[in-house]
């Protein structure tokens, strides 16, 4: 037999890898490379979309290159500071509960001297929020502290806390409170899940070490379980500021009418607003489109490069 006809024939399964991951390569461009890039070149365009008054025509002008000039429009505009600030707010006003009690659940769903029964139940349970849709959570919350008779204010004039009902849409501090309780109530399941996963992850022989030398708890906590799961909590930092900056459904479905809250217009909703208007200005929404990218790059950045350079040389340290 000669050595040729002996010799077995490889099979080369590459391509078949290829075509597996192929679907998700093409919906991407499709539906997020693409708009990202054709969002870049119509921000230096003029692009407007007039109505004639006369006719009721619609009369669509551009696109016409003016390279930087939408971004000139940005320089002292109040409203768009005025929705970054409103957007800081409300995601910093829910990020630091949110990760505050999504620690503190883990922590308690992990620890195996707390025995707890019963918490797959529970933590379908405080994961549920996050699969309700924002157009039904809105009217939920609308409905609970509408004004002047709803759930909330019947309950606070019957127990004396309060003589007559209050607006709460009406004060700037309470809508923003409510939008932050919300994301807060939405986001601290998943993020719970997400740092179960990470203290899971854990060598158990650090805990069981800890146990052995009669630490309690919170000193395990604290020396042990904070410090391992670093690296994740950075991922739900960055993943929360990203998710923060383009909030949009909770504050732009909380409106009053027609118009949106001025204390909740976020810089994706005034976005929005622009592209939308009466009289849209695709160009000058696309200009803060790519600033808001530029923003949340920028931060998500800054973070990550932040917390790796303090946590270099004690990892150095350690390795040592």
């Amino acid at each position: 037999m000669s050595s040729s006809s002996s010799r077995i024939k490889s099979v080369s399964y590459s391509k078949y890898g290829y075509i597996f991951v192929a679907p998700f390569f093409i919906i991407y461009f499709i539906f997020q490379f693409y708009p990202l890039i054709y969002t870049f070149w119509l921000s230096t365009q003029e692009y407007l979309n007039k109505v004639d008054l006369a006719t009721g025509v619609a009369i669509s002008t551009g696109p016409n290159p003016v390279g930087l000039q939408n971004f000139s429009y940005f320089v002292d505009n109040k409203s768009l500071l005025e929705s970054f600030k409103n957007t800081f707010i409300m995601w910093g006003f829910n990020f630091i509960p949110q990760l505050g009690l999504a620690l503190l659940l883990a922590e308690w769903f992990t620890n195996i001297r707390l025995k707890i029964k019963g918490m797959g139940v529970f933590k379908v349970l405080i994961y549920l929020p996050n699969v309700i849709t924002a157009a039904s959570i809105a009217v939920l919350f609308t409905s609970l502290f509408d004004y002047p008779h709803a759930p909330i204010n019947n309950l606070l004039t019957s127990m004396g806390i309060i003589k007559q009902p209050f607006e709460f849409f009406r004060s700037v501090g309470w809508t923003r409170g409510i939008v932050s309780f919300i994301q807060t109530w939405m986001w601290y399941g998943q993020t719970m899940l997400v740092l179960i996963s990470g203290i899971l992850g854990i060598n158990p022989s650090l805990f069981e070490a800890a146990s052995i030398d009669g630490a309690t708890s919170f000193e395990t906590f604290i020396h042990i379980t904070l410090p391992e799961i670093q690296p994740i909590m950075l991922y739900n930092l960055v993943t929360s500021l990203i998710g923060g900056l383009q909030m949009f459904d909770i504050p732009y479905l909380l409106h009053e009418g027609t118009v949106v809250r001025q204390s909740l217009k976020t810089t994706a909703v005034y976005i929005y607003q622009n592209f939308h208007a009466a009289q849209p200005n695709y160009g000058y929404s696309a200009a803060a489109s790519v600033i808001l990218f530029i923003i949340t790059a920028a931060l998500g950045i800054f973070v990550y490069k932040f917390n790796t350079d303090s946590t270099a040389p004690a990892k150095a340290k350690k390795s040592k």
